[in-house]
């Protein structure tokens, strides 16, 4: 796994703390299933998976199984989408999830119930992927009280920005919740550094300009924003926005921490009968892509 020297994680971690505490405190250190599982990969030498599906497509009970099929499959951290009439940062196949799951009924409320349950059947870490729109409607305090009661893992907001999100820091965080945010390849440095500086848990490092979506290759540039995103935090890097085949996560391996694969799974879920061959399908792609992470280039030296 790459590695910072002292004197640049020296000079980035005083970067970002300098741009959090310009739009409120930096998240504090701490122990949380997504910092515990990370640590984890890096002591064996892990490239990570985190899974995005939405919830309530086709239902909510679907949802909490599919969890569990991930996590049985070897997904490090699944993410759980709430879906969105609006979801502008999403392509194709997760728009049309979310179309499904509103159809269904689904609610954050619903979700954090989807939560609740698998919490009770397994410790994957679980991250809500949100717009800001359904948690400002259930009121933010509200909201952190109910994920971290139903045992929520950490929130990732894909419309608010690191300069508006002070309160939503401050009281997400007090109830032990990561706060993880989106990095475009489009940032400078200063931002990046601010960005890293608001995030706990991982960041999550948008491989491409656009929307999700399955793409057949990555883009060239990728190794060398990795990089200079690693000069700005030490925390983990998942890459995600396009991933999608094994030989994606094998290129990966040598430069991110984690992939992030959803429009893939999405789409596994669309095209399956039933409940039951969702499961059979995003398990088998999870697997194929868990095992090209200790495959070619991915293979990584394990740290004591």
């Amino acid at each position: 796994m790459p590695m910072n020297s002292n004197a640049a994680s020296l000079t980035s971690g005083n970067l970002a703390t300098s741009a959090a505490s310009d739009s409120g405190a930096a998240p504090v250190a701490r122990s949380t299933r997504i910092t515990r599982r990370f640590e984890e990969l890096r002591r064996t030498g892990q490239m990570g998976l985190v899974a995005f599906i939405t919830a309530g497509d086709p239902t909510l009970a679907a949802t909490e199984s599919l969890v569990l099929a991930l996590a049985e499959a070897g997904a490090d951290v699944v993410e759980l989408g709430v879906p969105f009439s609006d979801p502008v940062a999403d392509g194709p196949a997760i728009q049309r999830s979310s179309e499904r799951a509103l159809r269904a009924g689904t609610t954050l409320a619903g979700v954090l119930g989807v939560v609740e349950r698998v919490r009770q059947q397994s410790e994957v870490p679980l991250v809500l992927f949100s717009y800001y729109n359904p948690v400002l409607q259930m009121g933010l305090e509200r909201f952190a009280d109910r994920a971290a009661t139903a045992g929520a893992d950490g929130v990732l907001i894909t419309d608010l920005t690191p300069e508006e999100s002070a309160d939503y820091r401050r009281i997400v965080t007090a109830r032990g919740l990561d706060t993880i945010f989106l990095a475009a390849p489009t940032s400078p440095d200063e931002r990046l550094a601010r960005i890293a500086g608001c995030s706990s848990g991982f960041l999550y490092l948008i491989s491409r300009t656009g929307v999700t979506g399955t793409k057949k290759s990555l883009p060239e540039d990728l190794p060398g924003l990795v990089r200079r995103v690693r000069r700005m935090t030490s925390l983990p890097i998942a890459v995600g926005f396009g991933i999608s085949e094994p030989g994606h996560v094998s290129l990966l391996g040598g430069l991110a921490d984690a992939a992030v694969v959803g429009s893939a799974l999405v789409e596994e879920i669309a095209r399956s009968t039933s409940v039951a061959a969702a499961q059979v399908a995003v398990a088998a792609r999870v697997r194929a892509l868990k095992q090209a992470g200790v495959q070619g280039m991915s293979r990584r030296e394990s740290h004591p």
